[in-house]
């Protein structure tokens, strides 16, 4: 039996040897008054938001309200599957406590020239806490209307019945040899009943704690037992890409070596032209792989003292001339990744270069550009290219559910650096 169960899952794996999930993103704005959202682990920015079942971990809830006046926010928890589609269950299943709560921890900005509301909440609360591990999504809204949705954020909640084995290796495929990595890894379960562990067990790996590039419902390559292994040279192979571009805005006074120049009143602050680096030589220096932080060098809270601004991007190509067949958008977690009107970057023929200015608050930011191909918008690629050596944070989820369950439950979450992890590059 257990020879015929290795033959069957390496026989499905070579059939399967790479599917990508159609993941959803489960982030995004409604309210284009709402800026700067953050949800994160108590006191870490940098961190996704994991709260380990029945546990006293804390996650922080941040936003702003351009609109200077007090509004009545409220959140819930939607539970959903791997693949954050909604579960067909009744709130009272997985909360615990009331459905929704108000936000009532808010602030008017002091100190900054720009006004705005601040709103925070920590949760989960005493009187509203999840009770099932798996996808959460953290719903904002006004008024206690469900339908006047402001934003939504991603809740991991983890029910710990898993422990993981990873690595990341370069890939022996030739055309991907120099420009991607690889993940392999091994998962062991803990006293569940996976008799049918292809059906039962989901896997999804993040880079970057990014959604959009999210690559899931991969088979394993191997069961032995209680221990699958995903090792096929084909799957969870994700291009490299290149150490991130980094703005320092902590003030906007004192301004950093990274801005050309800003208005007199600093609402409008220019970022000196970037030119395209693909052809460079790749060189390590530590980022923030694409995220950015709320925090200031002249305030006490950033939160509610920071100030906000005009921020102008600028791209500029090898010959100045717009790119043939191809549009270039600015991305990073400031832009939620996504490729719209609002972060397309626009050829200024008199200057010869992309434009596009985004609404940002005082933080240390990193960005990046991404060129996608108008004839072919699946066809995209970072601007910088890929290095198989760029240093990169993997997030690997492991999914489980019974045959008796409704929802996906979150059993494993395992985090892993490249150059942390990799023999010869750890400093």
């Amino acid at each position: 039996m257990r020879i015929f169960k290795f033959i069957v899952a390496a026989s499905f794996s070579i059939l399967m040897h790479q599917t990508v999930a159609a993941q959803v993103n489960p982030e995004a704005i409604y309210d284009p008054n709402i800026h700067s959202v953050r949800l994160n682990p108590y006191g870490d920015q940098e961190s996704m938001a994991v709260y380990k079942l029945n546990s006293g971990d804390k996650m922080e809830l941040h936003f702003d309200d351009m609109e200077v006046r007090v509004k009545s926010y409220y959140y819930t928890y939607q539970l959903c599957d791997y693949n954050w589609q909604p579960v067909n269950l009744s709130p009272f299943d997985f909360i615990k406590g009331f459905t929704q709560q108000r936000i009532g921890d808010y602030r008017f900005s002091s100190i900054s020239y720009t006004r705005y509301t601040h709103y925070q909440a920590v949760l989960p609360d005493a009187n509203s806490m999840p009770t099932r591990s798996g996808n959460y999504l953290i719903k904002v809204f006004l008024d206690g209307d469900t339908s006047k949705l402001a934003f939504t954020r991603a809740l991991l909640v983890l029910d710990s019945k898993a422990s993981i084995a990873a690595q990341v290796l370069q890939p022996f495929t030739p055309d991907t040899y120099k420009t991607h990595q690889h993940v392999k890894f091994t998962v062991n379960l803990q006293g569940l009943n996976t008799s049918n562990a292809s059906q039962q067990i989901k896997i999804v790996v993040l880079q970057n704690n990014r959604w959009n590039l999210a690559q899931g419902n991969v088979l394993p390559t191997f069961i032995r037992n209680n221990s699958l292994e995903y090792s096929n040279e084909n799957t969870f192979v994700f291009p490299a890409g290149k150490e991130w571009r980094w703005l320092d805005l902590r003030s906007f006074s004192l301004l950093s070596d990274r801005v050309d120049s800003a208005n007199k009143k600093r609402t409008d602050i220019y970022v000196k032209p970037d030119i395209d680096k693909s052809g460079q030589r790749y060189i390590y220096y530590a980022d923030l792989d694409g995220k950015y932080l709320v925090t200031t060098f002249e305030n006490i809270n950033p939160y509610w003292q920071g100030d906000y601004a005009n921020i102008h991007f600028r791209f500029v190509t090898p010959d100045r001339l717009p790119l043939a067949d191809k549009d270039i958008y600015l991305i990073g977690q400031m832009t939620g990744y996504r490729l719209n009107e609002s972060t397309k970057m626009h050829f200024n023929n008199e200057k010869g270069m992309y434009e596009n200015s985004q609404y940002l608050k005082q933080g240390y930011y990193s960005y990046g550009y991404t060129m996608v191909d108008k004839n072919d918008p699946s066809k995209r690629v970072d601007v910088d290219g890929n290095y198989w050596e760029t240093e990169n944070n993997y997030t690997i989820l492991v999914y489980y559910k019974s045959f008796t369950d409704q929802a996906d439950q979150l059993i494993g979450v395992s985090n892993i650096n490249t150059r942390s992890a990799r023999a010869g590059f750890n400093f």
